[in-house]
């Protein structure tokens, strides 16, 4: 089995790479500017991106300013199995990702599909 092809880190007009391209599936990625949507992006890419996705963020943003990101969100667009994995990488305070994977809000949303 041959890996998939790394993601073109070719920016586009703002910086961008091209291979961020699907994860903006819903709206014209032509208009997605990292300097005007950066917390879109951000958020997009941690969401719902590839591997190669987060390292070229990790590019952009380093590990403190991840941290912030997220803390001043308290977690919210990303999965209780996702906040997991940024406690651990960003060592983030167990009881503060507790707080937000155990609120009503996110129990009510992530159980939607559960019956």
């Amino acid at each position: 089995m041959t890996a998939a092809p790394a993601m073109s880190l070719q920016p586009s007009s703002d910086g961008l790479p091209e291979g961020l391209r699907p994860l903006f599936w819903d709206v014209d990625f032509e208009l997605v500017s990292w300097h005007v949507h950066r917390d879109y992006v951000i958020g997009r890419v941690l969401s719902v991106g590839s591997w190669d996705s987060i390292c070229w963020l990790r590019t952009r943003l380093d590990d403190d300013a991840l941290r912030r990101w997220i803390e001043q969100r308290q977690g919210r667009g990303l999965s209780s199995r996702q906040l997991r994995f940024w406690q651990v990488v960003l060592d983030l305070p167990s009881a503060l990702v507790d707080a937000w994977v155990q609120s009503e809000g996110r129990k009510i949303w992530e159980g939607r599909g559960r019956g």
